[in-house]
């Protein structure tokens, strides 16, 4: 059942007044009575309709973001797409981040109805879904950035991650590659099985190598393969930074790029274009990723119907000199 205004008041020990105060910036309430509102309302999950904030305060004219880190290579550039929108549509933009893992999304779980923004946009933290799913149900506007595959129970926008790995393989292939070595982020993400199912269905191999998103999962991977003797000619990287670091093995052990090994990375961040050599990169747009879900909650909160499928953006093959045309 929804939480109500009053199940917050009854068990904060105050008026609902009180709490309606504090969810309008606490004025007129002293800071002690304040901070325990707030903490039930962390406790029950009480989030209030955008309509109802509008009654009480007006429309806050504000956007949530709740991101796992601001640390992410393409961060930025999805950031980006979302701040261009959101003020040029005259709203504040309010960060989360949960850099500190539980304790920040209690944090923020707590902050939700205190701050009272109109709606949320999300880069989705571990292990935090179903929250925002019930946050979604109890009646807060919430539109997923890059869905890993999850397909939640509200709007969303990802991108073609099962194509852009099918053209990573064809490309090596159509440039006479024939034994490829994949190394995977985590197999628990669904982007990373639609990667490895696309390039799979194209140029299948068994030598693949899992891990992290980070450039030491490709050294390793590479290290390994080699340490293992295993015959490659090519290798997919799930991401940019795993691409880095399987540039760095390869160079390490004196194979050439592409002589001897082409490279192709997924993501195209800034980075892809100064590696040594250039890297050859499935683009996901992920500027245009933030644009599209913010005007998607904007729309919403207009009072526009918003698609209940996910809106899927394209992916490009980016050539550089690590795997160049033939």
């Amino acid at each position: 059942m929804r939480v109500t205004i009053a199940d917050v008041a009854r068990e904060a020990g105050v008026s609902k007044t009180t709490v309606s105060r504090v969810l309008n910036t606490g004025a007129e309430v002293d800071s002690a009575t304040a901070a325990r509102v707030r903490e039930v309302i962390g406790v029950l999950g009480y989030v209030p309709s955008s309509g109802a904030v509008g009654l009480a305060r007006g429309s806050s004219r504000t956007v949530g973001m709740l991101t796992p880190s601001l640390t992410w290579p393409w961060m930025g550039e999805v950031l980006q797409g979302v701040a261009d929108t959101v003020e040029a549509a005259g709203y504040g933009l309010l960060l989360f981040t949960c850099n500190r893992g539980a304790d920040s999304v209690r944090h923020f779980t707590g902050q939700v109805s205190a701050r009272a923004f109109d709606g949320l946009l999300v880069i989705e933290p571990e292990d935090t879904l179903d929250t925002l799913t019930a946050m979604h149900r109890r009646g807060l506007p919430v539109v997923l950035i890059d869905d890993r595959g999850h397909h939640p129970a509200f709007p969303s926008v990802a991108t073609t991650n099962r194509a852009g790995g099918a053209s990573a393989a064809r490309h090596l292939l159509d440039s006479g590659r024939t034994r490829p070595l994949v190394v995977t982020g985590r197999r628990d993400f669904g982007c990373v099985r639609d990667r490895l199912e696309g390039f799979v269905e194209v140029l299948p191999t068994d030598l693949i190598a899992t891990g992290e998103f980070t450039e030491e999962t490709g050294h390793r991977g590479v290290e390994r393969a080699l340490a293992e003797r295993r015959d490659f000619d090519c290798v997919f990287a799930h991401n940019d930074l795993i691409a880095a670091g399987v540039l760095r093995a390869l160079r390490e052990a004196g194979r050439r790029v592409p002589e001897d090994v082409a490279v192709v990375g997924f993501d195209d961040i800034p980075m892809a274009r100064h590696t040594e050599p250039p890297l050859t990169t499935v683009r996901q747009p992920m500027r245009r990723m933030g644009e599209t879900a913010a005007r998607m909650l904007l729309a919403g909160l207009a009072g526009e119907a918003i698609p209940d499928e996910p809106v899927v953006l394209p992916t490009e093959l980016v050539v550089r000199r690590s795997a160049p045309a033939l």
